[in-house]
C-alpha cells in the first residue's frame, strides 16, 4: 500500500460516523450531575437514562426534596468505586460523549435507575425500561415523590440545560456527510495546541501512528535519558 493510499484511510477513518468510530475510554471519573460525568475533562452523558437535573426539587410527603442533589451524590458513590470504563455510542448536542459507563460488572445506568433518581428513555434504549418499570412499582426514589420529568424541568428553567463544553479536541467536519463528527489530530503539534496531549490509549484523538515507542502514550514530552 503505498503511502497516498495510507493517507486517504486515515481521512477516511477520521470522518467515520460516530456509531462506527467509537471511542472506549476507562479512568477516574467525577459526577455532575445525575447522569453526566467528567473524566479528565471529557464531557461524559450516560446513555438511555435521565436524572433529575442538580439543582431539581421534588416534593414527598408534601415536603420538598432536594431528589437532583441525591441523584449525583447516588452516582459520585458509584464513581468512587474504581475505575470507569465508557463505550462511546454518540455525541449530544451540547459537545459530551454519550455512553455506555460501567464500574466493574456495575452498569451506571442501570444503578441509578434501580435506585429511583433516573428515567430510562425509551426513545434512545429499551435497555432500562424493565428497571424503571420495577423502581416504579416499589415506588422507589422519585417514583415515591411528586416530580417534573427532568426533560420537563430543564423546558421551564433554561439555566438548567446543559451549555457546550469548552473544546479540549480537535472536531473535524465533512461537508459531504454533515452528521459526521470525529476527534482527530494531523500530528502532535495540533494536539499540544488543543490542549489534548498527551494522548492514551482508548482515548480520544490517540493513533498508534502517533506513538513512537508503542508504549500507550502519544505525544508525551520528551524527557532526556
Amino acid at each position: 500500500m503505498n503511502g497516498r493510499m495510507k493517507l486517504a484511510l486515515l481521512i477516511f477513518a477520521a470522518i467515520l460516523p460516530l456509531s462506527a468510530h467509537a471511542q472506549d475510554i476507562s479512568g477516574r471519573a467525577i459526577a455532575i450531575d445525575g447522569d453526566s460525568l467528567d473524566m479528565a475533562g471529557i464531557g461524559v452523558r450516560l446513555h438511555g437514562i435521565d436524572a433529575p437535573e442538580a439543582r431539581q426539587i421534588c416534593r414527598r410527603s408534601g415536603e420538598p426534596w432536594a431528589c437532583g442533589k441525591d441523584a449525583a451524590a447516588k452516582l459520585a458513590t458509584l464513581v468512587g468505586a474504581g475505575e470507569i470504563r465508557c463505550l462511546q455510542r454518540d455525541v449530544d448536542r451540547h459537545g459530551r460523549i454519550v455512553a455506555t459507563c460501567t464500574v466493574g460488572t456495575i452498569d451506571l445506568a442501570a444503578a441509578m435507575v434501580e435506585a429511583g433518581l433516573a428515567v430510562a428513555l425509551r426513545d434512545f434504549s429499551e435497555t432500562y425500561v424493565a428497571a424503571e418499570e420495577r423502581a416504579r412499582s416499589m415506588r422507589i426514589g422519585i417514583w415515591g415523590s411528586e416530580f417534573q420529568m427532568p426533560a420537563e424541568y430543564r423546558s421551564s428553567n433554561p439555566e438548567a440545560r446543559p451549555r457546550r463544553t469548552a473544546p479540549t479536541v480537535v472536531e473535524r467536519r465533512s461537508k459531504e456527510l454533515p452528521r459526521m463528527n470525529a476527534i482527530y489530530y494531523r500530528n502532535c503539534a495540533e494536539a499540544w495546541a488543543a490542549g489534548a496531549a498527551p494522548l492514551y490509549r482508548g482515548r480520544p484523538g490517540y493513533r498508534p501512528e502517533m506513538d513512537g515507542d508503542g508504549d500507550g502514550i502519544a505525544c508525551e514530552p520528551y524527557r532526556g535519558r
